[in-house]
């Protein structure tokens, strides 16, 4: 039997759940959650085969107009994603209206020839008059190959999304080994992780001006050793970082370190570091030592 693929691009607007329909449909946690906008940063890819068919999903950071040189790297790289992909998953929240960037992308990709896919998630907040109501608003302005509501956080009508995606799949070889779940290296992923703990405990004004780097990754036989820096932007924020007697800090290392373990199946020692660079959103040279960089 030939084996088939497809590339799936995920994208939508800041904090529908992107990432977490990703981790969902990969049954692994690869993607960073949060309920704070704009989380996801870098374009993540998921990969699961079913028998001969393997299924790339490529998660991108939400559409936003850019506000400095992170937000231009982060729209970027959710341009450059489009281009890999067979097919779009975009991916709607079914308690808010459309924005105009939404309505753009969505007629863009929908003009593109590609096929496109809309989900439509957390059908489980709203009734469901609302929810016939929005698919049959949406499905009159747009020409969708299918139309799916679900709600990625308690796995409900994901599997759906394979159904229909299944007989979209072409005969090509697998482009990734048949149990490899993700490209992103484990440096990324742990860096990615703390930066999660981040986003989940501190206070507003901090999270989005958070680089997290790792700077030492050690393997040993029983033990990885990592050695992470945090940057900030203001010595304010390295304060609330670090925390009352480092309290902060410690808890930020200890559910990203539980985290780690789970994922690599070793045990972590996770030494964190505090740096500040001022404005280092606005600095091209510091975005790409973070690397934060679009000229591949």
């Amino acid at each position: 039997m030939a084996t088939k693929t497809a590339f799936i691009i995920i994208t939508g607007k800041p904090n529908v759940g992107k990432s977490t329909l990703i981790n969902t449909l990969i049954g692994e946690k690869i993607a960073i959650v949060s309920k704070r906008p704009q989380t996801t940063r870098n374009r993540i890819t998921g990969v699961i085969t079913k028998g001969e068919d393997q299924y790339v999903f490529i998660d991108t950071p939400g559409l936003h107009r850019p506000r400095n040189l992170l937000g231009e790297y982060m729209m970027k790289a959710a341009d450059n994603a489009s281009v890999d992909a067979d097919i779009v998953l975009f991916v709607v929240d079914a308690t808010t209206r459309l924005n105009s960037a939404e309505k753009d992308a969505l007629r863009k990709n929908c003009d593109s020839g590609a096929k496109v896919i809309l989900v439509i998630n957390k059908v489980d907040a709203i009734d469901k008059g609302e929810l016939a109501e929005y698919i049959y608003k949406i499905s009159s302005d747009y020409d969708f190959h299918a139309v799916i509501p679900i709600s990625a956080l308690q796995n409900d009508g994901v599997e759906i999304i394979f159904e229909e995606l299944e007989p979209l799949l072409v005969e090509s070889p697998h482009f990734f080994p048949d149990d490899m779940y993700t490209d992103t290296p484990e440096r990324q992923l742990l860096a990615e992780l703390i930066r999660e703990k981040i986003l989940r405990l501190t206070e507003d004004e901090v999270p989005h001006g958070v680089a997290v780097v790792i700077e030492e990754y050690k393997e040993d036989k029983d033990i990885i050793k990592v050695r992470a820096e945090i940057y900030c932007e203001k010595e304010a924020h390295k304060s609330i970082l670090i925390g009352k007697n480092g309290a902060m800090l410690k808890k930020i290392g200890t559910y990203a370190r539980e985290d780690a373990e789970k994922m690599l199946g070793a045990h972590i020692h996770l030494d964190l570091w505090i740096k500040v660079k001022e404005n280092w959103r606005d600095r091209r040279t510091l975005l790409a030592d973070f690397g934060y960089n679009n000229e591949e």
